[in-house]
């Protein structure tokens, strides 16, 4: 079952801290919202939540969550933004967010967005928008599936070796 986008969104948000300086920006949370997305599409052959990954100007972008922090512009998103009615994640999906902070979270938000813009899915979503250009094209979960899934599959390979 697929879990809420919200507390996919909180989970990161509090795994961040504060008291040592640390922050995270809406443009952060959205490109490790959408690489727990991916990751998840790659490893289990469904979506970790239902709605659906923009490819925008500056990487893909989980409308639901940008609209909820939109306010927040490019400010570090406050532990007050949390909603207390997340649901509780389960231990198998607290687990797979672990991984994903684990690897992505040590960046900061220009280096994901970088990262996402030299990856395939989010590049084929922008096939045909010109550079600097606002597009709303979703990035297939196919792709992202199949662009993960050989990630993965190679890394397996390396370690074997």
């Amino acid at each position: 079952m697929a879990v809420s986008v919200d507390a996919v969104a909180d989970y990161f948000i509090l795994r961040v801290d504060p008291e040592a300086g640390d922050h995270i920006t809406h443009l952060k949370l959205q490109k490790l919202v959408y690489y727990a997305q991916a990751w998840h599409l790659a490893m289990f052959g469904k979506p970790l939540f239902k709605h659906k990954i923009e490819a925008w100007l500056h990487g893909p972008v989980c409308r639901p969550v940008y609209e909820r922090f939109r306010h927040l512009s490019w400010n570090p998103i406050p532990l007050d933004e949390v909603k207390s009615s997340a649901p509780t994640l389960d231990h198998d999906t607290n687990n797979f967010l672990d991984e994903v902070w684990d690897v992505y979270g040590q960046y900061s938000a220009k280096k994901l967005e970088e990262m996402t813009h030299e990856e395939a899915p989010w590049q084929e979503a922008r096939k045909g928008v010109s550079r600097g250009s606002p597009s709303q094209n979703l990035i297939n979960e196919d792709a992202m599936r199949s662009y993960y899934g050989s990630r993965m599959v190679a890394r397996k390979r390396i370690k074997e070796k």
